[in-house]
């Protein structure tokens, strides 16, 4: 729609399609949360309980590619202002990591020594949900929050929104 108001009208209409994203306000239901605040409020529990092992669904192999909210944010801003030749645009980080990476950086954060335990009857989903953000480079956008650094920003707003 946004291509053929542009031809047609001479706008300048943008459609931003981001990777998965984690932040403040996230989804933290294990119902229907995507993996990452399911990840993040599972271990918390873990923590909380004093557990010795925690299970995450399927092999851990499926590729997931994550950004923090606050980068969406900073790219809408930035191609509110920029004129492109293209009016889908995704974006995202450009980095992928299997899930069972993000699992072992979640466990070394929040300090746990538990036991991961791969539920191999559970389904893995899709194996890699990475997208490719050239078209957003190339007009000079680039996101700016480290996973790390973006984790450790909301961890205590994370961990405070459940005690």
């Amino acid at each position: 729609m946004c291509e053929s108001y542009n031809f047609k009208y001479n706008t300048n209409f943008k459609c931003l399609m981001p990777c998965n994203l984690y932040g403040q306000n996230d989804n933290y239901d294990l119902k229907n949360s995507h993996f990452f605040p399911a990840l993040i409020k599972k271990m918390h529990a873990v923590k909380k309980k004093k557990a010795k092992k925690i299970v995450v669904w399927g092999t851990g192999n499926p590729k997931r590619e994550l950004m923090h909210v606050d980068d969406l944010a900073d790219a809408c801003i930035y191609f509110f202002k920029k004129k492109t030749k293209e009016s889908l645009i995704n974006i995202g980080t450009g980095e992928e990591k299997k899930i069972i990476q993000y699992v072992y950086f979640l466990k070394k954060k929040m300090n746990l020594n538990v036991k991961i335990i791969f539920d191999k009857s559970k389904p893995d989903g899709t194996p890699r949900k990475v997208i490719n953000s050239s078209i957003a480079h190339k007009y000079g956008w680039k996101p700016k929050i480290s996973l790390s650094a973006g984790f450790d920003f909301y961890l205590n707003g994370w961990i405070n929104h459940w005690e």
